[in-house]
């Protein structure tokens, strides 16, 4: 399931991965103390990801749970960034990624691992 989910959205739904079944109200409450959203706000944000199906609203005290996977949502992301910069070609995303910035001995061991070079 690949939905959009804008800045704010997301910030709502880092609360709802992190937290599980969490009541609107305590989404509220994590979001003022972060970054100083009030309660009419979140519950805007959250009404937005209801309608997207990316969150469940389920009664009583205004249980939200996620209907999407926080790697689902990365993935769909990925791909856009992909497409978008890139011309869907995951190997100039690699490239730029690592002819970006100088990276420790570690991190390239790492790296080798992980598309199975052979050191």
């Amino acid at each position: 399931m690949s939905i959009k989910l804008f800045d704010s959205e997301l910030k709502v739904m880092e609360v709802v991965w992190e937290q599980k079944n969490v009541t609107a109200k305590t989404i509220a409450e994590a979001l003022a103390k972060s970054i100083g959203w009030n309660k009419n706000t979140t519950y805007t944000v959250i009404k937005k990801c209801v309608e997207k199906g990316a969150i469940e609203r389920v009664e009583p005290n205004f249980i939200c749970r996620a209907l999407v996977s926080k790697e689902d949502v990365q993935g769909a992301e990925i791909d856009e960034l992909v497409n978008k910069l890139f011309g869907g070609s995951t190997e100039l995303l690699f490239a730029s990624l690592v002819g970006h910035k100088k990276l420790p001995d570690d991190m390239l061991e790492k790296l080798k691992k992980i598309v199975g070079e052979p050191q």
